[in-house]
């Protein structure tokens, strides 16, 4: 399951790489709403809360829909600008219409309300299927999208004196130390970028984007299948500090395409595809490959000793150990006329953490 970014016919310098005060905000308040998708930032998170007034405090878990399950595309701009007020600033230059859809859509749940070709602030229907949906989601839900669809103006002009008032309770203070480690990795992007081309800099991103081998698209391993375009403006890439280890794309028709990648580690480890995570999960619900497994757990067996030993024939047994060999939980060595098998520890331990991973990204 894929992303897809068209971007046939796009010039090299549509795709850019630039760092943005808004998206890494929103990577903060994820954090807070959701310290346990980060668990090396649990301790910052409490601190933050334990410092919070009751204030702020109550009106970010008013708000938090717009950036715990999924962010809201207004939060993650296609034109970072170099301060927060900047970019808050172009936030309050979308339309209401733009602006109250795509916070319904975090509100109420990426994939359960979609408004084509019609706007919930003037279509009665839409109204009250956005609010029903929102109904479903929760008391919070429901009385936010209320407050947002009776009166956005004031919604909206709530929600830009919360993200002000984090820069002086907890962002700015953050930012500082984030925007090291992130001009650090925007130089090697843009170096990339200037020496190599686009595929270069895309694939010093993370291991979980990719350029098609025709160049004409983006790739991103996500737990979905969708498609967009580039077009205009083009392609934006967002380094974050705070945002790991999530891959978040703007993709919805109408927003210029983004995508928030974590600032690589010192020695990061290649995130496993959700290909692999899925033939491996394939592989193993299989109960003869999980007999097998156990037997190969105490040892390197062969082919004819593991048929033995389950009373099954030996090319029953090379079918399913096939099977595992191309899903990675087994080597091979060979000893004379002999081939051992040998359960791969590593990848087997971290299958859990790598289905997590896939999962969050």
């Amino acid at each position: 399951m894929t992303l897809r970014i068209d971007i046939s016919g796009l010039p090299s310098g549509r795709v850019r790489f630039a760092a943005s005060p808004l998206a890494e905000l929103t990577a903060m308040l994820h954090v807070l709403a959701e310290p346990g998708h980060h668990p090396q930032f649990a301790g910052w998170a409490a601190d933050v809360w334990a410092a919070l007034r009751p204030e702020l405090a109550e009106r970010l878990r008013e708000a938090e829909f717009l950036w715990r399950s999924s962010q809201a595309d207004f939060l993650i701009p296609a034109r970072p600008r170099p301060t927060l007020a900047e970019e808050l600033d172009d936030v309050d230059r979308i339309d209401d219409e733009t602006y109250v859809t795509a916070a319904l859509v975090t509100t109420c749940g990426s994939n359960r309300v979609h408004f084509p070709g019609v706007s919930p602030l003037t279509d009665t229907t839409a109204r009250e299927r956005a609010l029903d949906v929102a109904q479903a989601r929760g008391a919070l839900q429901e009385a936010f999208a209320e407050r947002l669809l009776a009166d956005p103006a004031a919604v909206r002009a709530r929600v830009r004196h919360t993200l002000e008032e984090c820069a002086g309770a907890f962002f700015d203070g953050a930012w500082a130390g984030a925007a090291v480690q992130l001009a650090t990795d925007l130089r090697l992007k843009n170096e990339l970028l200037r020496r190599h081309g686009v595929g270069a800099a895309i694939a010093s991103v993370s291991g979980a984007v990719t350029l098609a081998p025709d160049g004409d698209c983006i790739i991103v391993d996500k737990v979905q299948d969708k498609a967009t375009a580039a077009r205009g403006a083009g392609v934006t890439f967002i380094p974050s500090v705070f945002g790991r280890p999530h891959l978040v794309a703007v993709h919805a028709p109408g927003w210029h395409p983004v995508v928030q990648y974590p600032v690589a580690e010192p020695s990061p480890a290649e995130p496993v595809s959700l290909e692999t995570v899925t033939l491996r999960l394939e592989a193993l619900a299989h109960p003869v490959r999980l007999r097998l497994l156990r037997t190969l757990a105490r040892g390197p067996h062969t082919t004819a000793e593991l048929a033995h030993f389950w009373e099954l024939s030996p090319p029953e047994v090379s079918r399913h150990l096939a099977v595992l060999r191309r899903a990675g939980l087994l080597t091979t060595r060979r000893h004379g006329r002999y081939v051992r098998y040998t359960l791969n520890l590593p990848d087997l331990t971290a299958l859990g953490a790598d289905l997590l991973a896939a999962v969050l990204r």
